[in-house]
C-alpha cells in the first residue's frame, strides 16, 4: 500500500485514542468489533474475517522509499497532549539492520513479541525477526502482565531473544526466569547494576540497550560482561553519531556530565504538525555536513575512559515508568486545569527494588474529591500516567518543588581539547532488499 500506519493502544483514554487518530490524519482504522468508534474507513479483523481470509497473499510489489514514512508513534508531551513522532523506512531500515548484528539474529532465532504496539520498542520484536528469517511468538494481552505465562511461553517455544524493560525483568526472575540459551535485552529505563548481575548470570548474553522514540527505537547498545562494578548504556549502532555537550553546543571532556546529542540515519523526520517543537529539539549539526541535524535527548550523560557512556539521568523533568516515557509537566497542565486546583507538581518516586510510582503534590483553596482528580489524567493521558498518590498543601512552593529537579551540565574546562564524537558506520546504509520480499501480513491499530 505505501502508507504509514500509527500504532493506538486499545487500553488508552478514548480521549487520548480520539486525539492521536485526528491529529495523524489516520483514514483507514484496522481494528476489532466495539474497540473504538471512527468516522472513516474501518477494517473489523473479526466480522470480516471470512472476506480478509480470500484476499490474495501476493506481495502487492510496493517499494517505498527511503525517506517515505513508515510509522508514527506518539509519546508524552509537556503540553498536556501527546506528539507524533514521524519515523521512516530509513530509518527504521537501519535500526533493525544493526540489531540483527548486534541481537546475532537468524534464521533459526525466535524472538519474544510481549510489547505493546504502542511503545516502540515492539517494532524490533516484530520487524527484526522477518528480515532475519526467523519466528515471533506472539503474547497474547494476559500472558504479557502475568511473568509466569511469560515464562511458560518462553520455554514452550524455545524463545531465544527476549526484550524487557528493567521492571519487566524484575517480574521474571521473580517468577523465576533462568535460561542460559536466551540473548535479553533490557532497556527503556535505567538498568541498575544489581539488576545487570543477577540477570546476566541467567542469561546466556545481556545486552544494556538505549535510545529514545525520536531515534528510532534504540541508538546505543552495551554486552553486559559477567563481572562489572558499573552499568554503561556503551556505543552507538550502525551509522549513529552520539555527541556529549554542554549548555553552549561543545564537547565536554571525558568524564565531564553534558547532555547527549543524537545524529545520524536513525533521526525521525520530527513530530507531526509541530513544526515550532520540531525546530526546538532537533538543531543543526554543527559537526556534520550541512544540513545535518542532531536531537537533544535532555539526557545527561559522560563518557568513560574505554569511551562508552554512562546514562546519569534528565535535565528537565521527563521521567520514565515501567519503560513509558512520561512528561511531568502534561501531567501538571492537566491537573492545574481542574477547577479548584491553584497548582500542581508531579513528581516520581523510586522504591528499593527501583521501581518508580508518580505522586502529584497539589494547591487548592477548597478540599478536593481525590478520587474525581485522580482521574483527571486519565481522561486526556495515557493509562499509566495517572498519579499513584496525591498530596494537597505541600510545605513549599511549586516553584521550589522544582528546583529539586536535575542541574543543566556542566561546562568544558577551559583549553581542553575534548575527544571527538563516536561514530559508528560499519554496514551500507540503504538498498532495494527493503522491504524484504514474500509474503507478509499484520494487523496494526492504524
Amino acid at each position: 500500500m505505501g502508507a504509514a500506519y500509527v500504532p493506538v493502544d486499545p487500553a488508552l483514554p478514548a480521549e487520548r485514542r480520539d486525539y492521536m487518530l485526528v491529529d495523524a490524519g489516520v483514514s483507514v482504522l484496522v481494528t476489532e468489533s466495539g474497540v473504538a468508534e471512527f468516522d472513516g474507513r474501518c477494517v473489523l479483523l473479526d466480522a470480516e474475517r471470512e472476506v480478509i481470509g480470500r484476499e490474495s497473499v501476493e506481495p502487492l510489489g510496493v517499494r517505498p522509499g527511503g525517506d517515505e514514512l513508515a510509522y508514527v508513534l506518539y509519546t508524552s508531551g509537556s503540553t498536556g497532549k501527546p506528539k507524533g513522532v514521524m519515523i521512516s523506512h530509513r530509518a527504521l531500515h537501519n535500526l533493525l539492520s544493526s540489531m540483527r548484528g548486534v541481537s546475532a539474529s537468524d534464521e533459526d532465532s525466535v524472538w519474544l513479541a510481549s510489547t505493546s504496539v504502542s511503545f516502540d520498542i515492539s517494532g524490533l520484536e516484530l520487524f527484526l525477526p522477518l528480515i532475519a528469517g526467523g519466528r515471533v511468538v506472539m503474547a497474547s494481552g494476559g500472558e504479557a502482565k502475568d511473568a509466569e505465562a511469560l515464562l511458560e511461553l518462553v520455554s514452550k517455544n524455545r524463545v531465544k531473544h527476549v526484550q524487557l524493560t528493567p521492571s519487566g525483568w524484575r517480574l521474571m526472575l521473580a517468577a523465576g526466569f533462568s535460561d542460559s540459551g536466551v540473548t535479553a535485552l533490557v532497556g527503556g529505563e535505567a538498568c541498575s547494576l544489581e539488576l545487570a548481575g543477577e540477570l546476566r548470570a541467567r542469561t546466556r548474553r545481556l545486552v544494556n540497550v538505549y535510545g529514545p522514540t525520536e531515534t528510532t527505537i534504540w541508538s546505543t547498545f552495551w554486552e553486559v560482561p559477567e563481572e562489572t562494578g558499573s552499568v554503561s548504556i556503551g556505543e552507538p549502532l550502525a551509522n549513529t553519531d552520539v555527541y556529549v555537550l554542554d549548555s553552549n553546543g561543545r564537547p565536554v571532556a571525558d568524564g565531564v556530565s553534558g547532555e547527549l546529542f543524537i545524529g545520524g540515519m536513525g533521526l525521525a523526520r520530527g513530530y507531526m504538525g509541530r513544526a515550532g517543537l520540531t525546530a526546538e529539539r532537533f538543531v543543526p549539526d554543527p559537526f556534520g555536513p550541512a544540513g545535518a541535524r542532531l536531537y537533544r535527548t535532555g539526557d545527561l550523560v559522560r563518557r568513560l575512559p574505554d569511551g562508552s557512556l554512562e546514562y546519569q539521568g534528565r535535565i528537565d523533568t521527563q521521567v520514565k515508568v515501567r519503560g513509558y516515557r512520561i512528561e511531568l509537566g502534561e501531567i501538571e497542565t492537566v491537573l492545574r486545569a481542574h477547577q479548584s486546583v491553584k497548582d500542581a507538581v508531579v513528581s516520581a518516586r523510586e522504591d528499593g527494588a527501583g521501581d518508580k510510582t508518580l505522586v502529584a503534590y497539589v494547591v487548592a483553596d477548597d478540599p478536593l474529591d481525590t478520587a474525581e482528580l485522580r482521574l483527571a489524567p486519565g481522561r486526556e493521558s495515557a493509562r499509566l500516567h495517572g498519579p499513584g498518590r496525591l498530596r494537597g498543601d505541600r510545605p513549599c512552593s511549586a516553584d521550589q518543588q522544582r528546583q529539586g529537579r536535575p542541574p543543566r551540565p556542566a561546562r568544558t574546562r577551559a583549553g581542553h581539547v575534548p575527544r571527538p564524537p563516536l561514530r559508528r558506520t560499519p554496514h551500507p546504509p540503504w538498498n532495494s532488499a527493503w522491504p524484504p520480499s514474500g509474503p507478509t501480513s499484520w494487523a496494526w491499530n492504524k
